[in-house]
């Protein structure tokens, strides 16, 4: 339990320290994602194609289980062209960690599309991100998430 208390309050601070580093260079944004898992999602831009993104959320299923998820996205804003606004395709690689009876720690690697408004502080994006646990035992899983968030400047 005490590793467990250790783990959560490394992660917690890591991810605070990169939203809070990201937020000082660019906008940040705040808003909720539905999938799996379900719950808070923060995006924080530190450059014209870079960001870091932090969830706290829910995965359902036979348990409700507490996950915190933190990456850092690169964003390509030339594969898809809009007539309004833009649709940039990200990947990503950051980190997970799950509240299970035993508690899990991972890898994840996001991608997905994230559509920005022209004229409003708002996006919308849609991500998988295969998960690699490495502890307390190697497993796959999968996230996948649908989500929206109020951009503060």
């Amino acid at each position: 339990m005490r590793r467990t208390k250790s783990v959560f309050i490394f992660l917690l601070a890591f991810l605070t320290f990169c939203t809070a580093a990201a937020a000082a260079s660019n906008g940040w944004g705040i808003g909720f994602m539905v999938g799996n898992p379900t719950g808070l999602s923060f995006k924080a831009w530190t450059g014209k194609t870079k960001a870091f993104d932090v969830g706290a959320a829910w995965s359902f299923g036979d348990e409700n289980k507490l996950q915190l998820h933190g990456d850092f996205l690169l964003h390509n804003f030339r594969v898809i062209k809009v007539e309004s606004g833009q649709l940039p395709l990200y990947i990503g690689i950051g980190g997970r960690i799950k509240f299970e009876n035993e508690t899990r720690v991972g890898v994840r690697v996001p991608v997905g599309l994230c559509y920005l408004f022209k004229n409003h502080p708002i996006d919308i994006f849609f991500e998988v991100a295969p998960v690699i646990d490495l502890a307390p035992e190697t497993a796959l899983d999968i996230n996948a998430a649908l989500g929206i968030r109020y951009f503060f400047k």
